[in-house]
Protein backbone atom coordinates (compact mmCIF):
# COMPACT_ATOMS: atom_id res chain seq x y z
CA UNK A 1 0.00 0.00 0.00
CA UNK A 2 1.54 3.50 -1.03
CA UNK A 3 -0.08 6.32 0.97
CA UNK A 4 -0.02 9.69 -0.45
CA UNK A 5 -1.65 12.38 1.28
CA UNK A 6 -3.43 15.86 -0.22
CA UNK A 7 -1.55 18.30 0.42
CA UNK A 8 -4.20 21.01 1.13
CA UNK A 9 -4.50 18.75 4.53
CA UNK A 10 -1.38 20.89 5.51
CA UNK A 11 -1.61 24.00 3.75
CA UNK A 12 -0.92 26.41 6.25
CA UNK A 13 2.89 24.58 6.23
CA UNK A 14 5.55 25.96 3.93
CA UNK A 15 5.81 23.72 1.20
CA UNK A 16 9.16 21.71 2.40
CA UNK A 17 7.46 21.19 5.73
CA UNK A 18 4.25 19.85 4.57
CA UNK A 19 7.17 17.16 2.61
CA UNK A 20 8.92 16.47 5.87
CA UNK A 21 5.26 16.18 7.89
CA UNK A 22 4.31 13.93 5.59
CA UNK A 23 6.94 11.99 5.64
CA UNK A 24 7.05 11.43 9.03
CA UNK A 25 3.60 10.56 9.24
CA UNK A 26 4.43 7.30 7.17
CA UNK A 27 2.82 8.77 4.14
CA UNK A 28 5.27 7.98 0.81
CA UNK A 29 3.92 11.00 -1.26
CA UNK A 30 2.27 13.92 -1.52
CA UNK A 31 -0.37 14.54 -4.04
CA UNK A 32 -0.35 18.38 -4.38
CA UNK A 33 -2.90 20.82 -5.26
CA UNK A 34 -1.65 23.39 -7.64
CA UNK A 35 -3.51 26.05 -6.10
CA UNK A 36 -1.91 25.73 -2.68
CA UNK A 37 1.54 26.18 -4.99
CA UNK A 38 -0.04 29.63 -6.50
CA UNK A 39 -3.05 31.22 -5.57
CA UNK A 40 -3.71 32.97 -9.10
CA UNK A 41 -1.53 30.90 -11.78
CA UNK A 42 -0.08 27.72 -10.78
CA UNK A 43 0.20 26.25 -14.17
CA UNK A 44 2.62 29.30 -14.84
CA UNK A 45 5.46 28.23 -12.01
CA UNK A 46 8.87 29.07 -13.48
CA UNK A 47 11.35 26.48 -13.86
CA UNK A 48 13.28 27.37 -10.81
CA UNK A 49 10.29 26.93 -8.22
CA UNK A 50 9.48 23.55 -9.93
CA UNK A 51 12.87 22.62 -9.28
CA UNK A 52 12.57 23.95 -5.97
CA UNK A 53 9.48 22.21 -5.04
CA UNK A 54 11.26 18.62 -6.66
CA UNK A 55 14.24 18.91 -4.02
CA UNK A 56 12.03 19.77 -0.98
CA UNK A 57 10.31 16.70 -1.36
CA UNK A 58 13.34 14.84 -1.73
CA UNK A 59 15.18 16.26 0.78
CA UNK A 60 12.04 14.57 2.57
CA UNK A 61 12.38 11.15 1.18
CA UNK A 62 9.22 11.70 -0.37
CA UNK A 63 7.64 11.46 -3.21
CA UNK A 64 5.07 14.15 -5.22
CA UNK A 65 3.05 11.37 -6.02
CA UNK A 66 0.38 13.61 -8.44
CA UNK A 67 -1.63 16.55 -8.85
CA UNK A 68 -5.51 16.81 -8.04
CA UNK A 69 -8.42 19.77 -7.63
CA UNK A 70 -6.65 21.31 -10.65
CA UNK A 71 -9.08 23.93 -11.90
CA UNK A 72 -9.47 25.72 -9.23
CA UNK A 73 -6.89 28.36 -10.05
CA UNK A 74 -7.44 30.33 -12.17
CA UNK A 75 -10.73 31.24 -11.93
CA UNK A 76 -13.41 30.83 -14.73
CA UNK A 77 -12.31 27.59 -16.44
CA UNK A 78 -14.93 24.73 -17.81
CA UNK A 79 -14.01 21.92 -20.07
CA UNK A 80 -17.77 22.18 -21.29
CA UNK A 81 -18.51 25.92 -22.02
CA UNK A 82 -19.69 26.70 -25.74
CA UNK A 83 -17.50 29.60 -25.84
CA UNK A 84 -14.60 28.36 -27.37
CA UNK A 85 -12.38 30.71 -25.81
CA UNK A 86 -12.84 28.85 -22.64
CA UNK A 87 -11.92 25.73 -23.80
CA UNK A 88 -9.74 26.80 -25.23
CA UNK A 89 -7.97 28.89 -22.12
CA UNK A 90 -9.09 25.62 -19.73
CA UNK A 91 -7.13 23.51 -22.30
CA UNK A 92 -4.11 25.43 -22.12
CA UNK A 93 -4.04 25.52 -18.44
CA UNK A 94 -4.43 21.57 -18.04
CA UNK A 95 -1.59 21.39 -21.05
CA UNK A 96 0.42 23.43 -18.81
CA UNK A 97 -0.58 21.12 -15.25
CA UNK A 98 0.41 18.26 -17.32
CA UNK A 99 3.61 19.26 -18.06
CA UNK A 100 3.97 20.36 -14.63
CA UNK A 101 3.15 17.20 -13.05
CA UNK A 102 5.91 15.62 -15.17
CA UNK A 103 8.35 18.25 -14.34
CA UNK A 104 8.02 17.46 -10.42
CA UNK A 105 8.31 13.33 -11.26
CA UNK A 106 4.47 13.47 -10.39
CA UNK A 107 3.08 9.89 -12.18
CA UNK A 108 -0.81 11.00 -12.76
CA UNK A 109 -3.16 13.83 -12.62
CA UNK A 110 -6.84 13.63 -10.86
CA UNK A 111 -9.84 15.61 -12.34
CA UNK A 112 -12.18 16.06 -10.70
CA UNK A 113 -12.95 19.97 -10.42
CA UNK A 114 -16.97 19.21 -10.63
CA UNK A 115 -17.77 22.82 -11.37
CA UNK A 116 -16.02 23.17 -14.22
CA UNK A 117 -17.02 20.11 -15.53
CA UNK A 118 -21.10 20.70 -15.54
CA UNK A 119 -23.23 20.15 -18.25
CA UNK A 120 -26.74 21.51 -19.31
CA UNK A 121 -27.03 19.90 -22.69
CA UNK A 122 -26.00 17.10 -24.71
CA UNK A 123 -23.34 19.24 -26.58
CA UNK A 124 -21.88 20.38 -23.22
CA UNK A 125 -20.91 16.71 -22.55
CA UNK A 126 -19.52 16.22 -26.27
CA UNK A 127 -17.47 19.10 -25.60
CA UNK A 128 -16.05 17.24 -22.33
CA UNK A 129 -15.50 14.34 -24.00
CA UNK A 130 -14.07 16.16 -26.60
CA UNK A 131 -11.36 17.77 -24.14
CA UNK A 132 -10.27 14.83 -22.23
CA UNK A 133 -9.63 12.89 -25.96
CA UNK A 134 -7.19 16.07 -26.20
CA UNK A 135 -5.86 15.92 -22.67
CA UNK A 136 -4.73 12.07 -23.17
CA UNK A 137 -2.61 13.05 -25.87
CA UNK A 138 -0.81 15.32 -24.04
CA UNK A 139 -0.87 13.19 -20.80
CA UNK A 140 0.46 10.24 -23.36
CA UNK A 141 3.48 12.38 -24.47
CA UNK A 142 4.91 13.36 -20.98
CA UNK A 143 4.41 9.91 -19.69
CA UNK A 144 1.52 10.67 -16.86
CA UNK A 145 -1.83 9.19 -16.47
CA UNK A 146 -4.52 11.66 -16.39
CA UNK A 147 -7.92 10.27 -14.34
CA UNK A 148 -11.28 11.29 -14.89
CA UNK A 149 -12.79 10.76 -11.45
CA UNK A 150 -15.89 9.74 -10.66
CA UNK A 151 -17.90 12.07 -8.41
CA UNK A 152 -21.75 12.01 -7.18
CA UNK A 153 -24.58 13.77 -8.35
CA UNK A 154 -24.66 16.32 -5.55
CA UNK A 155 -21.43 17.71 -7.18
CA UNK A 156 -21.65 17.37 -10.36
CA UNK A 157 -23.39 15.64 -13.54
CA UNK A 158 -21.18 14.88 -15.45
CA UNK A 159 -19.02 11.27 -14.70
CA UNK A 160 -20.81 10.76 -11.75
CA UNK A 161 -19.91 6.63 -11.65
CA UNK A 162 -17.09 4.77 -12.42
CA UNK A 163 -19.42 2.50 -15.05
CA UNK A 164 -20.14 6.46 -16.88
CA UNK A 165 -16.08 7.51 -16.08
CA UNK A 166 -14.88 3.52 -17.47
CA UNK A 167 -17.45 4.44 -20.75
CA UNK A 168 -15.63 7.78 -21.63
CA UNK A 169 -12.28 6.31 -21.37
CA UNK A 170 -13.30 2.71 -23.79
CA UNK A 171 -13.85 4.94 -26.10
CA UNK A 172 -11.42 7.66 -26.17
CA UNK A 173 -9.06 4.27 -25.95
CA UNK A 174 -5.98 6.19 -25.25
CA UNK A 175 -3.59 4.07 -22.57
CA UNK A 176 -2.45 7.54 -20.88
CA UNK A 177 -6.62 8.46 -19.89
CA UNK A 178 -7.95 6.73 -17.06
CA UNK A 179 -10.86 6.12 -14.11
CA UNK A 180 -10.15 5.97 -10.36
CA UNK A 181 -12.30 5.38 -7.34
CA UNK A 182 -12.89 8.20 -4.55
CA UNK A 183 -14.60 6.10 -1.78
CA UNK A 184 -16.38 9.50 -0.46
CA UNK A 185 -17.78 10.15 -3.92
CA UNK A 186 -18.96 6.29 -4.65
CA UNK A 187 -20.05 6.23 -0.80
CA UNK A 188 -22.42 9.35 -1.82
CA UNK A 189 -23.57 7.60 -5.38
CA UNK A 190 -22.53 4.67 -6.51
CA UNK A 191 -25.41 1.50 -6.21
CA UNK A 192 -22.44 -0.93 -5.25
CA UNK A 193 -20.07 -0.51 -1.98
CA UNK A 194 -16.73 0.65 -2.90
CA UNK A 195 -15.20 -2.78 -2.34
CA UNK A 196 -17.32 -4.02 -4.95
CA UNK A 197 -16.61 -1.39 -7.65
CA UNK A 198 -13.04 -1.95 -7.21
CA UNK A 199 -13.92 -6.19 -7.54
CA UNK A 200 -15.62 -5.18 -10.86
CA UNK A 201 -12.98 -2.46 -12.41
CA UNK A 202 -10.08 -2.81 -11.04
CA UNK A 203 -9.11 -6.50 -13.04
CA UNK A 204 -10.00 -4.81 -16.27
CA UNK A 205 -7.20 -2.24 -15.69
CA UNK A 206 -9.15 0.67 -15.90
CA UNK A 207 -9.09 2.31 -12.17
CA UNK A 208 -5.59 3.58 -11.48
CA UNK A 209 -5.83 5.58 -8.63
CA UNK A 210 -7.85 5.58 -5.14
CA UNK A 211 -8.85 8.08 -2.94
CA UNK A 212 -9.48 7.24 0.47
CA UNK A 213 -12.03 9.28 2.64
CA UNK A 214 -15.09 8.87 4.22
CA UNK A 215 -18.55 9.24 2.90
CA UNK A 216 -18.68 12.16 5.52
CA UNK A 217 -16.09 13.62 4.04
CA UNK A 218 -14.01 12.81 6.85
CA UNK A 219 -10.40 10.94 6.91
CA UNK A 220 -10.62 6.99 7.07
CA UNK A 221 -11.45 5.46 9.65
CA UNK A 222 -13.28 8.68 11.15
CA UNK A 223 -16.72 7.73 10.34
CA UNK A 224 -18.91 5.00 8.69
CA UNK A 225 -17.47 3.43 5.79
CA UNK A 226 -14.71 0.23 6.30
CA UNK A 227 -11.70 -0.13 4.77
CA UNK A 228 -11.06 -3.02 5.30
CA UNK A 229 -12.88 -4.44 2.41
CA UNK A 230 -11.43 -2.03 0.46
CA UNK A 231 -7.76 -3.03 1.30
CA UNK A 232 -8.61 -6.11 1.06
CA UNK A 233 -9.62 -5.84 -2.57
CA UNK A 234 -6.45 -4.08 -3.22
CA UNK A 235 -4.08 -6.38 -2.02
CA UNK A 236 -5.87 -9.17 -3.79
CA UNK A 237 -5.65 -7.56 -6.83
CA UNK A 238 -2.18 -6.55 -6.80
CA UNK A 239 -3.16 -3.16 -7.35
CA UNK A 240 0.54 -1.70 -7.13
CA UNK A 241 -1.24 2.51 -7.45
CA UNK A 242 -0.89 5.01 -5.03
CA UNK A 243 -4.24 5.76 -2.71
CA UNK A 244 -4.35 9.05 -1.79
CA UNK A 245 -5.72 10.24 1.40
CA UNK A 246 -8.09 13.31 0.92
CA UNK A 247 -9.88 14.20 3.75
CA UNK A 248 -12.38 17.49 3.73
CA UNK A 249 -13.04 18.19 6.63
CA UNK A 250 -10.31 18.03 9.11
CA UNK A 251 -11.02 16.83 12.66
CA UNK A 252 -9.25 18.20 14.82
CA UNK A 253 -7.07 20.05 12.13
CA UNK A 254 -4.98 19.02 9.11
CA UNK A 255 -1.99 17.42 10.87
CA UNK A 256 -4.32 15.94 13.18
CA UNK A 257 -6.39 14.09 10.96
CA UNK A 258 -3.45 13.07 8.14
CA UNK A 259 -1.74 12.10 11.23
CA UNK A 260 -4.73 9.62 12.33
CA UNK A 261 -5.45 8.20 8.51
CA UNK A 262 -2.10 7.48 8.56
CA UNK A 263 -2.73 4.92 11.83
CA UNK A 264 -5.49 3.62 10.97
CA UNK A 265 -4.92 2.84 7.39
CA UNK A 266 -1.68 1.08 8.14
CA UNK A 267 -3.21 -1.05 11.68
CA UNK A 268 -6.36 -2.12 9.01
CA UNK A 269 -4.16 -2.87 6.35
CA UNK A 270 -1.35 -4.72 8.47
CA UNK A 271 -4.12 -7.23 9.73
CA UNK A 272 -5.22 -8.07 6.44
CA UNK A 273 -4.88 -12.39 6.20
CA UNK A 274 -2.84 -12.76 2.61
CA UNK A 275 -5.20 -13.39 0.06
CA UNK A 276 -8.41 -12.54 2.13
CA UNK A 277 -11.29 -13.27 0.34
CA UNK A 278 -13.24 -9.64 0.83
CA UNK A 279 -12.40 -10.08 4.51
CA UNK A 280 -9.97 -8.82 7.14
CA UNK A 281 -7.50 -10.69 8.64
CA UNK A 282 -8.54 -8.91 12.10
CA UNK A 283 -11.09 -6.51 13.34
CA UNK A 284 -10.59 -3.03 12.20
CA UNK A 285 -8.87 -0.84 14.43
CA UNK A 286 -11.45 0.96 16.60
CA UNK A 287 -12.70 4.38 14.47
CA UNK A 288 -12.85 7.63 16.06
CA UNK A 289 -14.59 10.76 15.27
CA UNK A 290 -11.39 12.36 15.75
CA UNK A 291 -7.39 11.71 17.08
Amino acid sequence: MRLALCNEVLRELPFAAQCARAAALGYAGLEVAPFTLDAEAPHLLPAARRAELRRAAAEAGIAISGLHWLLVAPSGLSITSADPAVRARTLDVIERLVGLAADLGAGYLVHGSPGQRRVAAEADAARAEDCMARIAGWAEAAGVTYCLEPLAARETNWATTVAEAAAIVGRIGSPALRTMLDVSAAGNGEAEPADALLERWLPGGLVAHVHLNDRNRRGPGQGSDRFGPILAVLRREGYAGWCGVEPFDYVPDGPGAAAFAAGYLRGVWEGLAPNARGAEGREEPKRSPGP
